[in-house]
């Protein structure tokens, strides 16, 4: 039998969330983004959680309501018609009838239009208007429990144990797509859930990245430094079935997600020797991953990371190669992560929200040279009182193979 969340962990969660929706002036929350679901009540099952900013929250269950029962850390009824759901919630919140004067948000980064639109028909039936509460559940989501973060940790074990293990498969004439086919059955069988959630649309993130020379830098739709050649046009980013090739950089850009929480890490490999403008690329992305760990402390802007990182890469001569390449680089050093691999803070331009305790990170300065291929580091921390914990457990040297 798997472990469920803890009645603490939601019940903590639920209180901070109405906590920030008094503070916005919000009577509610409509939660319906599997992610978001079982974040607040412990259970992924097809429906829709209600949280007033004061009182009982209750979870509405489509399907399956047996299941949500057994899971959900808070009430749990069934949904019924749901033509008639605005008008169950009114009688199950009252105030939600009180007029146009009643503001319900829901997060609607991650909502289809369709449903939206259907949502707030609905609503508009008892008089209430649906805002936007996506920062809500988006900043709700950022500062990380102790119970998570052991999550987060323990997919990072795996993930150091499974790159252990599959690094005896890395040699020339292995392809990338048989070398991810290694790592992928070493952390399915110590537990990884089978996927990568990412809450953006239209972006899809795959076990991992692994691409070695030109096929790592070709540029991609994914929003990250590298995003890999892909099998094809149908799935354009990740591993291809280039062989691993002598003298070349390959990139490990890997993860794994146990019980829900995921873990992003970077290394950087050669077979033989690296070129000695990626080998001086390479120990910058180490000058810019250890000036980030100074600045991973509470308070620091988020921005300020990726402004310090900017700096260190122009000084080094690198600035157009930083985190992608020509039009194709990414504005961003790292972004937080727990069960989305796109979760805030972002360490970007403009974000402005200092860090705090708890908050995790992934940092990953790179590199990408056309043509050529892509080094780089990529590791989780969490911030606390003092130095930042780093979560990954991978050696950082440069994987040199024989």
């Amino acid at each position: 039998m798997y472990e469920l969340l803890p009645v603490e962990e939601s019940a903590a969660r639920i209180v901070s969330l109405q906590a920030m929706l008094r503070e916005e002036g919000v009577d509610g929350l409509l939660v319906t983004q599997s992610t978001d679901l079982y974040y607040l009540t412990g259970t992924m099952q097809a429906g829709y959680a209600f949280v007033p900013a004061e009182g009982e929250p209750a979870l509405y269950i489509r399907r399956s309501l047996e299941r949500a029962r057994r899971e959900s850390r808070i009430r749990t009824v069934e949904l019924g018609a749901f033509r008639s759901f605005a008008a169950t919630l009114a009688a199950d919140y009252p105030f939600l009838s009180q007029g146009e004067s009643v503001r319900v948000g829901t997060p609607l980064d991650a909502l289809p239009a369709q449903t939206y639109i259907k949502l707030a028909e609905l609503f508009a039936s008892i008089g209430v208007r649906i805002t936007d509460g996506a920062s809500v559940m988006r900043r709700l989501r950022m500062v990380k429990s102790v119970w998570e973060i052991e999550r987060i940790s323990a997919a990072a074990s795996v993930t150091a144990e499974a790159l252990e293990e599959s690094l005896n498969e890395l040699r020339e004439g292995v392809t990338e797509l048989e070398w991810m086919a290694r790592y992928e059955y070493e952390i399915r069988r110590r537990g990884h859930i089978g996927v990568m959630r990412m809450r953006a649309y239209n972006m899809e993130v795959l076990t991992g990245m692994v691409g070695s020379g030109a096929a790592a830098a070709e540029p991609t739709l994914f929003d990250g430094p590298a995003g890999g050649r892909g099998l094809g046009p149908a799935v354009p980013q990740s591993v291809s079935r280039k062989p691993f090739a002598r003298n070349e950089p390959i990139l490990l850009d890997v993860g794994c997600c146990i019980d829900g929480y995921l873990i992003d890490q970077t290394r950087t490999a050669v077979i033989g020797e690296l070129p000695e403008k990626l080998a001086a690329a390479y120990a910058v992305a180490e000058r810019i991953i250890r000036r980030a760990e100074e600045l991973l402390v509470p308070g620091t802007p988020s921005a300020a990371l990726y402004e310090e990182a900017l700096r260190l890469a122009k000084d080094a001569g690198l600035a157009d190669h930083f985190m992608g390449f020509g039009a194709d680089r990414v504005r961003f050093l790292g972004h937080g992560i727990g069960l989305e691999v796109d979760e805030w803070p972002v360490l970007a331009k403009g974000f402005d929200i200092p860090l705090a305790s708890g908050m995790v990170l992934a940092v990953e300065p790179k590199f990408t040279f056309q043509n050529v291929g892509v080094v780089g580091i990529e590791n989780c921390y969490a911030v606390t009182a003092g130095r930042p914990l780093t979560l990954t457990r991978s050696s950082e040297q440069l994987i040199v193979v024989p």
